[in-house]
């Protein structure tokens, strides 16, 4: 079977799942969570190289405090709870997204993960949290107007591939495969530069019901496609 390299994930539907259900929708996201670390075992398995996971974008944070808090404390507990045994599964763990919103706490948490993790061979998994695409070009872009001032960098000589350099995620090849859940049709400005070529899987399951069932659909339907990247086939 023809494997994706790195894959991408809106999990959407956490709420909406617990909703149907007559749950808080705090509780949603608790079962979101395991979602997302039994997709994470399973990626090792199959052996991708990265997997990025959509968990909390900026427009998130325009949600009801009490939801917002929860989650940033639900990142917090799990990522504490969770780096040994990523680490020992030899994953490299980054976050990506606008860290100014971090409490401090947090924010230490966040980079001694990345440090215990840095050099490991394994998954790279990459949690993008306060993150947008938008938010992602934007500090690109001011990394190279500041080429640019002091010089190193002529504006006129600027090309696609510096822009790409300083993107979060730049050593990494494009996601070859986004998969949402819970019936949206959008990408909701998660990766904007990076899915030019990335192709797109919909389902209608809410992500806590998306299992190894579901994930096994996504790539037999990831098989399917030709990655003509622009060009024709060749006969």
């Amino acid at each position: 079977m023809n494997m994706p390299n790195h894959i991408a994930v809106i999990m959407d539907g956490n709420g909406r799942w617990a909703e149907k259900r007559k749950l808080p929708r705090i509780a949603g996201h608790k079962v979101g969570g395991e979602a997302a670390q039994n997709l994470i075992e399973l990626c090792v398995k199959k052996q991708v190289k990265a997997l990025s996971l959509f968990a909390f974008s900026l427009e998130n944070r325009l949600r009801p405090p009490a939801e917002v808090d929860f989650l940033m404390s639900l990142f917090s507990s799990t990522l504490q709870a969770q780096i040994n045994k990523l680490h020992k599964n030899n994953i490299r763990l980054r976050v990506i997204g606008d860290r100014q919103y971090y409490s401090q706490a947090l924010l230490k948490h966040i980079n001694a993960a990345e440090e215990l993790t840095r050099n490991n061979q394994g998954l790279n998994l990459n949690l993008a949290v306060n993150y947008t695409g938008r938010w992602d070009i934007l500090q690109a872009t001011r990394q190279l107007v500041a080429e640019v001032v002091d010089g190193t960098l002529k504006a006129q000589d600027i090309q696609m591939e510096d822009l790409s350099r300083s993107l979060c995620l730049n050593d990494l090849p494009d996601p070859d495969l986004l998969i949402r859940t819970s019936g949206e049709q959008r990408i909701s400005n998660f990766m904007l530069w990076q899915f030019a070529y990335t192709e797109l899987y919909f389902t209608d399951l809410y992500w806590p019901d998306f299992d190894a069932t579901a994930f096994e659909e996504a790539l037999a339907w990831y098989a399917t496609r030709q990655r003509r990247f622009g060009l024709i086939d060749v006969p």
